[in-house]
């Protein structure tokens, strides 16, 4: 009896081993690493888009003026790896706010205008939706806001189908002073990060982020100052957001030689980041002023981009 059970299992054993012979060998890290590597050489520059305003000479970096909705539709599908977005809050409604210890108005814009709760969720959901054609199939979106209009954009997330990863808070000790005394005041933004669909197999450098914090994981809340002097000797945006937290979120999501792109590119705090990290990038802005500012600070990190004219010349603000 034992001995028929002992040979009941060596024949399962036999079976199992045979069957696993039969699988495919997985490939190694290093394997992916070379395919990867490969498959970026064979994409070859991004096609020169009608409205794109400047490129650099190595075609690494590119500044597309124009609608971000029109624009976004354009591209070819599948084209970016990580996309980082900091869309309009809908704050401009007259209100003011304490810079440099003066009272001075919130408006920054037509485009930063609140069109009412149900327009807002529904232009949320387009830009997402295009953006998630044009991410491969395992790469992630980081979108950054402040309450105004993150909850919508978290859940057109999640109705468009993307599998939520992480919300990153982004502390600031230096927020603007909270002028009429009647709330909290607000230090805080949120940055929500999404892969492209429940099936997607997302990049994530956790060995790097945690060496960068003292060999512990790193946590989700993140404290970094607003940027000073030295991040807009080119020029100011209103929205800009500091290099530090680009740096982090981009060296957490990109694998190598990243295709990134920023759909509401303001002042090219991405574009910057995404340049000194090596991989190439795409900006969209409407506005000239921008362009020029974000030109500028990319020329400031290469040099050498500078030898060569945009490749078409500024235009009138769109819308």
């Amino acid at each position: 009896m034992a001995q028929a059970k002992r040979a009941t299992k060596k024949t399962k054993a036999k079976t199992t081993a045979a069957k696993r012979a039969r699988l495919p060998a997985g490939p190694s890290a290093r394997v992916r690493k070379v395919e990867a590597e490969a498959e970026a050489e064979s994409q070859g520059p991004p096609p020169v888009h009608e409205r794109e305003w400047w490129r650099s000479a190595d075609d690494r970096a590119r500044l597309i003026q124009g609608d971000s909705l029109e624009i976004l539709t354009e591209l070819p599908e599948h084209s970016f790896d990580v996309i980082f977005a900091d869309p309009p809050y809908f704050l401009s409604n007259g209100g003011t706010t304490c810079q440099a210890g003066k009272r001075v108005n919130v408006n920054k814009g037509k485009w930063d205008a609140s069109m009412g709760a149900q327009d807002n969720h529904a232009f949320n959901k387009r830009w997402l939706a295009a953006c998630q054609r044009l991410l491969t199939k395992n790469g992630t979106i980081w979108v950054s806001g402040t309450s105004h209009v993150i909850y919508s954009v978290g859940f057109a997330l999640q109705e468009l189908g993307f599998k939520m990863l992480n919300d990153v808070v982004w502390e600031k000790p230096n927020p603007p002073p909270n002028l009429s005394c009647r709330y909290f005041t607000h230090s805080t933004e949120l940055v929500l990060w999404a892969a492209r669909d429940r099936k997607s197999k997302h990049h994530f450098e956790y060995a790097e982020m945690k060496q960068r914090n003292g060999n512990k994981q790193m946590k989700n809340v993140w404290r970094f100052t607003a940027p000073g002097k030295s991040e807009k000797t080119h020029g100011k945006h209103p929205t800009q957001k500091p290099l530090k937290l680009l740096d982090r979120l981009l060296t957490a999501s990109c694998p190598e030689g990243a295709r990134v792109l920023d759909p509401f590119n303001g002042s090219g705090t991405t574009g910057v980041a995404a340049t000194r990290l090596g991989h190439s990038y795409t900006g969209i802005e409407r506005d000239p002023e921008y362009l020029e500012l974000t030109k500028a600070r990319l020329i400031a990190e290469v040099p050498e981009w500078g030898v060569d004219a945009p490749i078409a010349a500024p235009i009138a603000a769109v819308g």
